[in-house]
């Protein structure tokens, strides 16, 4: 997650409440998807960002978990997730999500 993003988070958490966010990550990756949660659960791994240190716990899913997928009108899904997800690594990257959530999510 970049520097941007991770001041962005960092800035909602605080004007809107850790407990009232959810970050939905797009990585075409499990790695990549968990590098992005844990960094939004347990801070900066890399220690280069806003969030080095800082601990959100806050809820994390990948678009492509049910979750995520079951909430959003089927017809934009499959526009704008539809042809990724038939060449992702779905059961990976809900793999990844889950630990990160099982492991650090507060809420």
């Amino acid at each position: 997650m970049d520097l941007e993003n991770q001041k962005r988070v960092k800035d909602f958490a605080e004007q809107f409440g850790a407990e009232n966010l959810v970050v939905v990550i797009g990585a075409a990756e499990g790695e990549a998807a968990g590098l992005a949660a844990e960094t939004v659960t347990a801070g900066d791994p890399t220690f280069a960002g806003p969030l080095t240190g800082v601990s959100l716990g806050l809820r994390v899913y990948h678009v492509c978990e049910d979750e995520i997928k079951s909430i959003v009108d089927q017809g934009v899904y499959d526009e704008q997730v539809g042809m990724m997800e038939m060449v992702l690594d779905v059961a990976d990257i809900v793999k990844e999500m889950t630990a990160i959530r099982s492991q650090f999510s507060k809420y």
